[in-house]
């Protein structure tokens, strides 16, 4: 057996407050027939009483199936309910000229034209609110509760009711109408916003794990990307050497199952979530890379001091560069610099050996995947052919005033001496490395 309130407890948030507003727009109805049943029935006799709570009976059911269409119009699942407002505009009407007529039909009384008045009162009210609920336009709702009011006015004063009191019964039905047409309005409107709300969040999420497959395949490629040019890279070597009965070939296939290993431990992490790139690891393990591909790679400038996200950016750019400078071009040599220039990190990276192919700086997915990351610390990225043959990436992060203040302009990064040599520019002086070399190719990967 179902709980009690389960019904309730399974509905969404915009569902609750659909439900909310239907009732509420069909209670109006509901009190319509039992406010005219107890207005009407007792002055009025049992034949005039009963014929009158019929007629405002079936007034009450169609303005409840009004409300229902209007609010599935309203949330876009069925068409405007046109001819049901045109009826129920013309059956409020007709109640209305019944009240009126069943008033001049019974007996003399002053309790029998209050009943009667007031049954037609409320039919008007509620009729001209529920149509509003049903259109779109506010000229047209306007125009729908002044008819209404003129109508009421209309009535009175023809039936020989003083001016005055016609003009105060068009103005209760224009206040009270118009009352309702805006609760109508509000009500359309928060349930609207309600619905885009619940909507915007869900987008929100959906934008949230589509960033998050995005980053995670940027992870990947970037985890696998140079380890798996490495391995192809060796197993061609060891296949040539097996071919010509070296021995060597043995120490390669060792080292392509070391990398293969690496290779599923590091994916391992990613898919965890628990892998951060770390510039100084990055940039040991892209010299080690490059030098067993039997790429000179020179290395100037330590990470240390650097906050962790700067890092963590600069590391990935390290391993993509080293990932593009085996992949794409023939390289012997390749340089990398690490400096610190009036309040913002730089890393430079160049090889040579870059195929005229290989030297579109188009936006392809790994660099695009870089300045994505860049981006996210204010950081840039430039890439692209700098000579015959020779490539150059440069990424530059600006760092907080707090670490940016710290050493002076050309002092080399924290925890390192600053380059030797005097009268010179920090971009003038040649550190460890002395070709300055940054980069690599940025072909799409």
């Amino acid at each position: 057996m179902r709980e009690p309130g389960r019904w309730w407890r399974g509905k969404t948030t915009p569902e609750k407050v659909e439900t909310y507003t239907r009732w509420s727009f069909q209670s109006f109805a509901v009190m319509e027939f039992l406010a005219v049943g107890l207005m009407a029935a007792a002055p009025l006799g049992v034949w005039l009483g009963t014929g009158l709570l019929l007629l405002v009976g079936v007034h009450a059911a169609v303005c409840f199936v009004t409300v229902s269409r209007a609010l599935d119009w309203t949330r876009g699942r069925r068409p405007q309910p046109v001819r049901l407002l045109w009826a129920l505009a013309s059956f409020t009407a007709a109640v209305g000229a019944a009240a009126i007529g069943i008033a001049d039909l019974g007996p003399d009384h002053e309790s029998v034209t209050a009943a009667t008045g007031g049954a037609f009162g409320t039919v008007v009210i509620i009729g001209a609110g529920i149509i509003a609920l049903g259109i779109r336009r506010r000229r047209r709702m306007i125009a729908v509760v002044v008819a209404a009011a003129a109508a009421s006015w209309l009535v009175a004063f023809t039936r020989g009711t003083a001016v005055g009191e016609s003009f105060l019964m068009a103005v209760v039905v224009l206040f009270s109408g118009g009352l309702l047409a805006f609760t109508a309005v509000i009500s359309v409107w928060l349930l609207n916003v309600v619905y885009e709300l619940d909507e915007a969040r869900e987008t929100r999420t959906r934008l949230a794990v589509a960033e998050e497959r995005l980053r995670f395949g940027r992870d990947l490629h970037d985890v696998l990307g140079r380890n798996l040019a490495v391995i192809a890279l060796k197993s061609e070597l060891a296949v040539q050497l097996a071919q010509r009965g070296r021995p060597e070939a043995v120490a390669q296939m060792v080292e392509v199952q070391r990398l293969a290993q690496e290779s599923q431990r590091e994916v391992r992490e990613v898919v965890r979530g628990y892998r951060e790139a770390d510039l100084g690891s990055e940039l040991a393990g892209a010299q080690g890379v490059l030098a067993a591909a039997g790429i000179d790679c020179t290395v100037s400038g330590a990470a240390t001091g650097l906050p962790v996200a700067v890092q963590s950016a600069l590391g990935w750019v390290v391993r993509e560069a080293a990932t593009n400078v085996l992949r794409h071009g023939d390289a012997r040599r390749c340089a990398v610099r690490l400096r610190m220039l009036e309040g913002r990190v730089v890393l430079t990276m160049e090889n040579d050996g870059v195929r005229e192919e290989a030297g579109d700086t188009g936006s392809g997915s790994g660099l695009a995947g870089l300045r994505e990351r860049l981006a996210e610390t204010d950081g840039t990225l430039q890439a692209g052919p700098v000579g015959e043959g020779m490539f150059r990436l440069t990424a530059e992060i600006p760092l907080p005033p707090q670490t940016a203040s710290g050493p002076s302009r050309g002092a080399g990064l924290p925890g390192l001496p600053g380059p030797s040599g005097t009268g010179s520019s920090p971009s003038e002086r040649p550190g460890p490395a002395s070709v300055g070399l940054h980069a690599v190719s940025e072909g799409t990967s």
